[in-house]
């Protein structure tokens, strides 16, 4: 058998040992891999740097464990950078399963920060029906969340005195894990004019850009490699953004490998073959 044959019918077991072995590597032996920062990450970063002394962010965590790996790097440090300077949040989860993670986070920076619920953020929590949902949000936040994730009057929370709607924040910043980010981009910023950004994960991150492009999103962070941008950013220390880059980036030099293993060995039998005919 041919060196080609061989290899376009190689066990396919084979491939997820080697795959397997580039997730390992970068477990074993420490690696730093360079991150190129985007202007598109830029963007949301110095946006939220805007963000301080008592300015309100929109936070939408929209997403739930099943991509949590890409997206909770972001919310954290988006959060982090918030806190450090002095601004407050507003913030959503409109993922089914996503509310007790999304807490989870919030708890732990909010101690960490010595931040209180009510005062210093507010976690709205979930509702069904995302698009329904973020209409009535422009009209009044109180409309589809009169308690607040904590079963707490929305209307008696210090931070919720004179904020109504979407008017009475800097803007938005949503990360999604699904179609709720074409709700952002179709209500917030097309029907109430409010600049949003969006955080989604890599396999949705093309989807976007021709909305950043049209000037209806201001940034966009997609994937992990958006999350290791703006933890680089922030210079967020151990983030988990920076820590995935590694394992991202082995476990593509070796489906790489086997594309153009395959290729030159495809082009060599066709060659052989060719000269087989003549």
């Amino acid at each position: 058998m041919a060196w080609y044959e061989r290899v376009l019918s190689v066990d396919r077991r084979l491939i997820y040992a080697a795959m397997g072995v580039a997730v390992i590597i970068p477990a074993i032996f420490t690696m730093h891999i360079p991150v190129t920062l985007s202007s598109e990450v830029r963007a949301v970063h110095e946006f939220t740097e805007e963000v301080k002394d008592g300015d309100i962010l929109f936070l939408a965590i929209d997403f739930d464990p099943s991509t949590m790996a890409e997206l909770l790097p972001m919310a954290e440090a988006v959060m982090r950078q918030v806190f450090e300077n002095d601004g407050r949040l507003l913030m959503s989860s409109l993922s089914q399963f996503g509310p007790p993670m999304a807490n989870e986070l919030i708890t732990r920076l909010a101690r960490e920060y010595g931040k209180e619920s009510g005062v210093d953020f507010v976690y709205l929590g979930y509702k069904p029906y995302p698009a329904i949902t973020i209409l009535a949000m422009g009209t009044d936040f109180r409309v589809p969340f009169p308690l607040d994730f904590y079963n707490q009057p929305t209307d008696e929370l210090p931070m919720m005195a004179g904020v109504h709607n979407f008017d009475d924040v800097e803007g938005v910043i949503a990360l999604c894990g699904g179609n709720a980010a074409d709700m952002w981009i179709t209500y917030v910023n097309a029907k109430y004019g409010m600049p949003v950004a969006l955080g989604v994960t890599g396999v949705m991150a093309a989807d976007y850009y021709q909305y950043l492009q049209s000037g209806q999103l201001f940034g966009l962070l997609p994937g992990i490699k958006g999350a290791a941008e703006y933890e680089q950013l922030t210079n967020t220390t151990g983030g988990e953004g920076l820590r995935g880059i590694p394992y991202q980036t082995t476990t593509h030099f070796v489906v790489l490998f086997f594309i153009i293993l395959t290729n030159i060995a495809f082009f060599a039998q066709r060659s052989a073959r060719a000269r087989m005919r003549a």
